[in-house]
């Protein structure tokens, strides 16, 4: 078996290259192990590099060095190949995946790392693409795809770049008309926005769905009606913590297999943390499984962690 590390120089806020090179390479050859560093060097190559190494069939281990963008590219190159596993060397600004495990500091450590177990992971496919954690259409995803340019901007790190995300986007213009399609009903529409959950956590620290549970074969859906301006702040917090069943009146929760929304024009889709835009947007889980290996001990299943 083979470890490929793929190290994205641009993700947080500076390159680590040679930080992350000094520990893989003392790492691996103290311990005898084969391995490869790749290091992208545009948009993209990340997927490129994983898919590349996945096609040649062999049992390979892929880390993404980096945060969830990184994560997410290696993901869609690995997707569909039964011979590889993905994890993340954490290193970026977000590192919000790894969060639904009681321990996510543990993907720091490549010692602990190469000490791993695995489990297998829904995809979730949107239109053509492929996420592994968290999607959403509306006021949520233009907030969720403005944050990165935040994260640039001195103390606007984590929850801070999201709230400034938000407040910039609210001025913009909250709800926008929808029909959507979902365990067989038909709902029509205002909706301020929609989010699509298999992972737990984005954006900084949200935790829209606690329940969420990324190996059920299910997503979990959040449609949030119309609200005014004057709403949004008590909306934002009780969402932001995983509350929703404290606003039945306002937001609504489905477990579906898949979700289709129609929008009255081209509207942007946050694809973890990924900006598309369309117009009709079909959500489902993926045909595709994700091999996901982490550090041995660690729980990530809800039951096990309502333990903890």
């Amino acid at each position: 078996m083979t470890h490929l590390f793929i190290i994205n120089p641009a993700a947080g806020s500076r390159d680590r290259t040679a930080e992350y090179s000094e520990v893989i390479h003392k790492t691996m050859k103290d311990q005898g192990l084969p391995y490869e560093i790749r290091v992208s060097t545009a948009p993209g190559e990340c997927r490129r590099i994983a898919r590349e190494a996945a096609a040649k069939g062999e049992e390979i281990r892929l880390y993404a060095c980096g945060g969830d963008g990184t994560l997410n590219e290696v993901v869609q190159g690995a997707a569909g190949f039964s011979n590889a596993a993905v994890t993340v060397f954490s290193g970026g600004s977000g590192n919000d995946f790894v969060k639904l495990f009681d321990d996510p500091r543990a993907f720091f450590s490549l010692d602990r790392l190469l000490d791993a177990e695995e489990a297998t992971f829904d995809l979730i496919r949107c239109n053509g693409d492929i996420a592994m954690n968290i999607c959403s259409v509306g006021l949520d995803a233009r907030i969720g795809t403005d944050v990165s340019r935040y994260k640039r901007l001195p103390l606007l790190h984590g929850f801070r770049a999201y709230a400034a995300s938000t407040l910039v986007n609210v001025i913009k213009g909250i709800a926008e008309h929808y029909i959507v399609e979902i365990n067989g009903k038909r709902i029509d529409g205002k909706q301020t926005f929609v989010c699509v959950c298999n992972g737990r956590f984005y954006g900084g620290g949200f935790q829209p769905v606690p329940e969420a549970d990324p190996a059920d074969g299910l997503l979990d859906v959040l449609l949030v009606k119309q609200v005014s301006r004057l709403q949004v702040p008590g909306i934002i917090g009780k969402y932001k913590n995983g509350r929703y069943k404290e606003l039945p009146k306002i937001v609504r929760h489905y477990r579906t297999k898949e979700i289709k929304i129609i929008c009255d024009k081209p509207t942007p889709i946050n694809l973890d943390g990924e900006l598309r835009t369309a117009q009709e947007v079909t959500m489902s889980i993926a045909d595709e499984k994700l091999r996901f290996f982490y550090p041995k001990g660690l729980s990530w299943a809800v039951k096990e962690l309502e333990k903890v």
